[in-house]
């Protein structure tokens, strides 16, 4: 009887145990909160203003309770003396679009976003407009695993086209809408990310939207997400042999649906144009555009250009989720979003292609992947420009070293002082160019020398299973390591803490080639930086044949496979990391050694690589 009593009390217990520890199973397996959001807008085009209404349901899939939520309201950094304007006038290398522009805007010219309320499940709650953030204290706190329904209108007014958002854009597009909503900031296992708008990157909660704009029918719009009314659109949305039957007030109501991304994003102009293509096996692509005779004549060499790219991609990185992506002239650059993205429309025909494959990468980057930018700005915009570069290599124009010039930006910056930690969060980088080589150059060296260390075909399956594994999830650069481990059989974790968190640098040389014996030659390296790192070490013989000679780092716990047929590959002792020498024999004499070279793939990022051969001296 005792037995069984003590077995009836015990179950429970364990039960409630179980469920705790499945719960910290979850959280480390990373949960992610969900948003559902239904917006409508209403625009006033001449006054460049536009009232808000939104509904958004919150599911609080955190084991934590949240007693305060906050949301974004970006529009109002284009206001003088707004922590944006103060520090774009503060930087020694100011964005040359931003400069002091802010400071000298009028009113009609400013953005804002004002809530003018905000309940919720019925009940009002305290809120507070803080520059960028809006700051709200919940009526009741959201228990794990609930949901609550907020609902707010609000009023606003797009700034002038300054950075990204805004009306009247350098090419004359009327409205480039990104930024423009109350966003609900990001809640992750690292807290919230209410960041205030300064000038840089994004992060957002997975969810679906459902948005219906009302504009002047004048107007054409894309954006994020699948047009739900083309046939009352038109405008090249309806399908062929459709009937468009338009409502006869000015105005038109565009209803879009976008499921399962993190932010929405529109242009709208009178004089856009609209083109399709079909990506085979893959999306619809949609152009939009200015058209005049040179734009429409180069955007119409794009479309197939944009095919054949969607379609690379594709194929070497894995399946674009959503069934459609649009092109939309727009905004101040390029810039991307959720299922769309800005770019300027004016360029000749390589810029636009440069421009356009950038945005389509971060596709799979930031749109799928979405990393924290602010955090991990290097593993979107890097990892962006590593595969923009060799995509362009593919369908453009072939290039031996696509990443030449993130190497030369990056040791730019070692050479002149100014490089910082990649791990610098993306508003807090001294300067402009800092900020550049440690996303953009430095993210794109971190992928290329990586290949160096596993192997190219090891690194490009990596990027492949990283990018199956993580969608969705928001990944860390703890997550990215781990997989190429697993890919490569070898610990990585030096690497990322070395190059990531640090500004060592790499730099070895041949340091002595001496004769031991008639029949032996001793090769002494040294590591002169205080990086280490594996060699890969060529010598030539005058026979014409060549070794390829792989020294791995004791701590890698293994080594890279061969990846050059053309030379005999040969698997060197390991180098500890603290010794600064290292000293190999080959059996061979001194006199049959044409060259011995470091690193001969040029993917080392040796920050002096003029002591990194040594060659026969003639007789």
């Amino acid at each position: 009887m005792v037995k069984e009593i003590l077995k009836n009390s015990i179950a429970p217990l364990l039960c409630v145990f179980l469920t705790f520890h499945t719960g910290l199973s979850q959280v480390s397996d990373r949960w992610q909160q969900h948003v559902d959001y239904k917006m409508e807008i209403d625009m006033d085009v001449k006054k460049h203003q536009y009232k808000g209404k939104q509904v958004l349901t919150y599911t609080n899939n955190s084991p934590d309770e949240l007693k305060r939520v906050f949301y974004h309201l970006y529009f109002n950094a284009f206001q003088p003396g707004s922590q944006f304007d103060i520090r774009s006038r503060s930087l020694p290398d100011p964005d040359r679009r931003v400069k002091d522009r802010i400071f000298h805007l009028e009113e009609d010219e400013i953005g804002y976003i004002k809530v003018k309320s905000l309940l919720q499940d019925g009940k009002p709650v305290k809120f507070d407009h803080v520059g960028t953030i809006l700051e709200v204290d919940l009526a009741e706190a959201i228990k794990p695993g609930g949901k609550t329904i907020l609902e707010m209108e609000w009023d606003a007014q797009v700034p002038i086209q300054i950075r990204r958002s805004g009306w009247m854009s350098p090419e004359g597009v009327e409205f480039s809408m990104t930024q423009w909503y109350p966003k609900l900031s990001e809640y992750d296992y690292q807290g919230w990310h209410a960041n205030p708008y300064i000038q840089r990157e994004f992060h957002g909660v997975w969810g679906d939207f459902d948005v219906k704009i009302t504009i002047d029918k004048a107007y054409m719009i894309g954006g994020t997400g699948y047009l739900q009314n083309p046939q009352q659109i038109g405008k090249g949305y309806e399908a062929p042999g459709t009937t468009v039957t338009q409502p006869e007030s000015d105005k038109l109501t565009w209803h879009f649906k976008a499921p399962m991304v993190h932010d929405f994003a529109w242009a709208a102009d009178p004089d856009f144009v609209h083109e399709t293509a079909q990506v085979p096996g893959g999306p619809i692509l949609h152009f939009i555009y200015q058209p005049s005779e040179t734009v429409s004549k180069r955007w119409k060499q794009l479309i197939p250009l944009g095919v054949k790219t969607f379609k690379y991609l594709e194929e070497t990185y894995g399946a674009y989720p959503y069934d459609q992506y649009t092109i939309i002239q727009g905004g101040d650059g390029g810039m991307e979003y959720p299922m769309a993205t800005l770019m300027v429309g004016d360029r000749d025909l390589g810029g636009l292609y440069g421009t356009m494959t950038h945005e389509f990468v971060h596709n799979w980057f930031q749109s799928v992947l979405a990393n924290n930018e602010s955090l991990y700005g290097w593993m979107d915009e890097g990892f962006v420009e590593y595969v923009e570069e060799f995509a362009k290599s593919v369908i453009m124009k072939p290039n031996k070293n696509p990443i030449a010039g993130a190497y030369a930006s990056y040791f730019n910056a070692v050479q002149f002082g100014y490089e910082e930690p990649m791990s610098t969060h993306a508003d807090h980088y001294d300067s402009n160019r800092a900020y550049y080589v440690g996303s953009y150059a430095k993210g794109a060296v971190f992928l290329h020398q990586l290949s160096y260390i596993i192997g190219q075909e090891t690194l490009d399956r990596g990027l492949k299973a990283f990018y199956k594994k993580w969608q969705f999830k928001h990944p860390n650069p703890n997550d990215f390591i781990r997989v190429m481990e697993i890919e490569s059989g070898l610990e990585l974790d030096w690497y990322k803490e070395y190059f990531v968190y640090t500004t060592k640098t790499v730099d070895y040389s041949v340091y002595k080639v001496e004769e031991v014996n008639s029949n032996v030659t001793r090769i002494i390296l040294e590591r002169k930086g205080l990086m280490p790192m594996p060699i890969d070490l060529k010598v030539t013989y005058t026979s014409g044949k060549s070794d390829m000679i792989n020294i791995p780092l004791e701590m890698m716990r293994g080594a890279k496979e061969s990846e050059n047929d053309e030379d005999n590959f040969i698997l060197a002792d390991d180098w500890p990391w603290t010794y600064p020498v290292y000293s190999l024999v080959l059996p061979e004499k001194k006199k049959d050694i044409v060259s011995i070279e470091i690193d001969p793939s040029q993917r080392l990022a040796d920050i002096d690589r003029s002591n990194n051969v040594y060659e026969k001296e003639s007789e």
